[in-house]
Formats: structure tokens, sequence, C-alpha cells
């Protein structure tokens, strides 16, 4: 039988909490990967937060390629092409920054991640699909990428004449380490530490809940993305550089199986598999056992609920593991 110690935090922010600046240097970046044996490249206590700037997964070859200036390049993204040793990268391909430790953090503990602002950093973005890669791989047999300008007061960004898509940033990849079992996993599929989740729903005003599988947790984020369509279906989305603020608050001995999420107005059930009907029972299952655990509910209501006034919905198909998310208003619950 499956438990789920889910809680809807009410604790109290520390007292005393300081916030730190961490730039993404060759020093400050895990590439392609999520790892329980990675150093940690900054330490900081419960309640503190965290300015986080990432860099978006590509290079300066490919984007100036695409028709960047050289002078548009961040030279942050060349310092870490040049410096980071081939040794030090993959076996993804996302440029991630971090990992952050939380003082205390221990396996079967909680780590609440507050996203307090995601701002845009650089004045472009990009999309882009290769052979084999994607959703439709079939129909599109070669490569292609498009250089999408961003307007950051209008929150637009101008994909072609006549077409404006609106800009919702947030990071495709955030997460802690896996158990130390897994190795160095692969920054691409997500699973049960959360990482390359693409959940356009993770927006600044969202609360992330990570399961800790080390010590420390070892939090990172990256993949920035200034907009996404739910499926990113040809496996990129507009690509590009972010600088996330993040509190981060823990909970000890509080477990927590699965990643989830908390919005101003909704609950977050999320699952991931490389078969999207697993993913999807995955999903749907976290979503029963929240509504039992938290909300009091026999399962079979809770069954019932969510088909009458759940969504269910597809995170993305392109990482290997599919990501499925079930979205449940705060409203239905007018008692609570």
């Amino acid at each position: 039988m499956r438990i789920m110690l889910l809680a809807i935090f009410a604790f109290a922010t520390p007292a005393r909490a300081d916030t730190y600046e961490l730039q993404a240097t060759p020093q400050t970046v895990a590439w392609g990967h999520y790892d329980a044996s990675d150093k940690p490249v900054l330490t900081i206590k419960s309640g503190d937060t965290v300015v986080m700037h990432t860099l978006l997964t590509n290079s300066p070859a490919g984007l100036e390629k695409a028709g960047v200036a050289p002078a548009d390049i961040e030279p942050a993204l060349r310092a870490v092409y040049e410096a980071v040793p081939a040794s030090a990268r993959g076996p993804g391909g996302h440029i991630l920054t971090g990992p952050i430790a939380i003082e205390g953090a221990e396996p079967g503990d909680t780590l609440e991640v507050r996203i307090r602002k995601v701002d845009l950093a650089i004045p472009y973005s990009y999309n882009a699909f290769r052979f084999g890669a994607g959703f439709l791989t079939d129909d599109f047999p070669y490569a292609r990428m498009k250089i999408v300008p961003l307007d950051a007061q209008r929150m637009v960004g101008k994909f072609g004449p006549g077409i404006e898509v609106p800009l919702a940033p947030f990071f495709g990849s955030m997460g802690v380490a896996p158990p130390p079992a897994f190795g160095r996993y692969d920054s691409a599929p997500p699973t049960i530490n959360g990482g390359n989740m693409d959940d356009k729903a993770l927006v600044a005003g969202t609360t992330l809940y990570l399961p800790v599988h080390a010590p420390g947790a070892l939090f990172q984020a990256g993949d920035g993305h200034a907009a996404q369509g739910n499926g990113e279906v040809d496996i990129t989305a507009l690509e590009t550089s972010l600088t996330g603020t993040f509190q981060f608050i823990l909970h000890k001995k509080l477990v927590t199986p699965y990643p989830w999420a908390e919005t101003p107005t909704a609950y977050i059930a999320m699952g991931f598999d490389d078969d999207l009907s697993h993913a999807t029972r995955k999903a749907l299952r976290n979503m029963v056992d929240f509504l039992v655990a938290q909300k009091k509910m026999t399962r079979d209501d809770a069954y019932m609920l969510i088909s009458v006034a759940g969504d269910v919905e597809i995170t993305e198909l392109v990482d290997r593991n599919k990501g499925v998310h079930v979205v449940l208003q705060k409203s239905l619950f007018k008692a609570q």
C-alpha cells in the first residue's frame, strides 16, 4: 500500500534568514546530471533565499549559427563551454546551476521550494527540433532551429510575422539529488527527484515539494523556458536563460514519496514514466493519496472527485519518461 504523508504546510518561516546570489560559472554548474555524490557549491539553512542565475541549453556556436550575434552570447555561457571538462559533462545536455545543500536535510525529509520570482536574463530564446528527437520524428527527419526575440516589457515572444507568444517563464528542470544508487542520473528524464519535469505550471508564486534522497538534498535548477505548451512536442520550449529567486524550507521527518506542487489556486500531483499510461496512473494515484491524507476523503470519493472536477494534463512527451500532472482547484473545498 502506498503511504503519502503530504501536508499543506503551515509552519512558520525561520525568523532569521539570509539571501544568497549564485552565478552560473564553470565551478557552479552540473552539466547534464543529478548526482548524490556531487559536492555542493553553496550550503544554506532552512528559510534562506537564493537568487540563482541559469544558462540556456545550447552552445555559443549553435546560437551563432542560428543567427544570434556573437556580442549577444552570454559571457557566462562561453566560460562554461570553454572550461567545464568533458569528464564532468553528461549524460544529459542541460546546464544546471548547483547543487545547493540545505543544512540538516536527510533522506526521509521534504524540501519545500517557494518559487518567488522568475526573470528573463537575455532578450532572446530559441526553439529547435532535431532528427530522432521530439514526438513526430518520422514527420520531421531533419533539424531546424529558430531564434525568437523576447519583449520583456510586453512579455511576449515574437515568434513570427503576426504571431506573438505570451511569456510565462519557468524552469524546465528543478530537482534534488536522486537516491545514491542512481549514480550520475541523466538530466533529461524526470523521476522521483523532480528534475526535467517541464511543467509550465511551475511559475513564480508556485511552491514545489520534493522528497529528499541524499544528505543536503542538493537542489539544482536550469533549462529555462520563456513559454511552453503542454507536451513540449518538438522537444524544446522557448529556451532561454533565466534568473530564479527561490526560498527553501526544510521539513524534517516528513515523507513525500513523489514531487508535487501547489499554486495559489490549485494542487498538482505528478507522474513520470516511459509509458504514458503508467505515468497517468502514477499521477492519479498520487492525487488520490493526497486527497485521502489531507482532505480526509475516502479513496472512492477521491477517485470520483478527480473524474468530475480534476484535469489530467500531459506535461511533456519527449524526455523518455513522459510527464503527466493532475490539477485540482482549491475552490472545490469551500469549508476548508
